[in-house]
This record gives structure tokens, C-alpha cells and sequence, in this order.
């Protein structure tokens, strides 16, 4: 009897050990997989990151430090400009004139108006109130302006004799109704004290979205690339 007691002790005790043993094997799988699941989603998180930095490092190489130069009187060209600032993480700088213009100065109309004499004048150069600072630290330059008929306003050739282009990259953009940049652009380009390298304007209209003026910079980014 002695020898079966001890034959059933030994089994239980047997039975009983695998059993602790198993227990302690299950927590140990589940914390290698989620040591597993954490390291995958560092890997994806890290991921995110470069893509985003490359990103920026694109941005930089294609435009380097920029700013957005505009003229608005109704508020159009500057709602465009802001969309381009925004978009590309950049400064803005409003071409203020001394004299303001009032709503009668824009009467295209009338052939007496400001707006119309300024236009029909070449040497006409309405005089901008203040200037741009840090202007050599920019290198490149997007200039935002109403279409008056047919052309750019004469303060922003203004604005364009008085600065140094050299080494900069000059991207023109206009705002009108139906009227196209036409040879606005290329007027400018004449008047640049020291060239830059000037591309080709673009027209945007009121209404243009976030999603179309990402679209262009982007263009613009390929075109850079030639």
C-alpha cells in the first residue's frame, strides 16, 4: 500500500508541475507579440516622418527661402496670395501705396480716373509707402497683382525698379475676372534691376482653391528640376 501511495504522490505532483509550467508559458508568448505589434508601429511612425522631411527638403530645394509680394486694392490678389504663403510655409508683403486708392480711382469708365490716367502714362510710378526688409535673403520672390487693362498695375513697377533681382527666382501671378497675365509678366521682367530668372505667370481667378494652387507649386517644383 506504502509503495502505490507513493506511486500516486509522485504522479500528482508530476500532473501538477506541467501544469504551472504551461501557465507560465502563456504570458511570455503574448508579451513577445506585443514587444512585435510596438515595433512596428515605431517602424511606421518613423516612416511618416522621413516622408515628411523629404517633403520639406523638395519644397527648400525648389524654392529655397521665399516670400509672396503682392498689390490688392479689392482684396482678391491678396486672398490668392495668402492661399500661395500658406502653402508654402513663407512670408507675404503688401504693397501699400502713400495714397491710397478710392473707389472712383478704380472707375476704369472713367478716362479721368486715377487708375486710368496711371495706366495710359508709362512713366507713371505711384509711390509704395515703406519697403521690404531682409530682401537679399530671399530667394525667390512670387509677385501677386490685379490685371488693369490689360497690364500690371504701374506701382508694381514701381516696387520692381527698385529692387535687385540678381540670383533670384521671380514667379509673377495675377488675379483677374477673365483677362489673362498676357504680357504683364514679361513687362516686369524688362524693368528687373538685374534680371533673376523670371518664369512664366500665371492667372488665378477669385475663386481658385487650396488644391489648385497646390497643384501649381507642384508643377513649379518639376519645372525647377530642369
Amino acid at each position: 500500500m506504502r509503495i502505490i501511495r507513493k506511486i500516486l504522490t509522485l504522479a500528482l505532483l508530476t500532473t501538477m508541475a506541467a501544469g504551472l509550467i504551461s501557465c507560465s508559458a502563456k504570458p511570455a508568448s503574448q508579451s513577445s507579440e506585443s514587444t512585435k505589434a510596438d515595433s512596428t508601429t515605431k517602424t511606421e511612425v518613423t516612416k511618416e516622418n522621413e516622408t515628411s522631411e523629404m517633403s520639406d527638403t523638395k519644397k527648400k530645394d525648389a524654392f529655397g527661402k521665399s516670400v509672396v509680394v503682392f498689390f490688392s486694392c479689392t482684396g482678391t490678389t491678396k486672398a490668392v496670395a495668402s492661399k500661395i504663403a500658406s502653402a508654402l510655409g513663407c512670408s507675404t508683403y503688401e504693397i501699400v501705396p502713400v495714397k491710397p486708392y478710392t473707389e472712383e480711382d478704380l472707375n476704369y469708365k472713367n478716362k479721368k480716373s486715377r487708375a486710368t490716367k496711371e495706366q495710359n502714362d508709362d512713366s507713371a510710378r505711384p509711390e509704395i509707402e515703406g519697403d521690404i526688409t531682409d530682401w537679399s535673403s530671399y530667394d525667390t520672390v512670387f509677385i501677386g497683382y490685379p490685371i488693369w487693362f490689360a497690364k500690371a498695375p504701374k506701382i508694381i513697377c514701381t516696387f520692381v525698379e527698385a529692387h535687385d533681382f540678381a540670383g533670384k527666382k521671380v514667379i509673377p501671378f495675377c488675379t483677374s475676372g477673365s483677362s489673362g497675365i498676357g504680357s504683364s509678366a514679361t513687362d516686369l521682367e524688362k524693368l528687373a534691376m538685374n534680371g533673376g530668372k523670371w518664369i512664366s505667370g500665371t492667372r488665378f481667378s477669385s475663386s481658385v482653391s487650396n488644391k489648385d494652387i497646390s497643384e501649381w507649386l507642384g508643377a513649379l517644383e518639376d519645372t525647377s528640376k530642369q
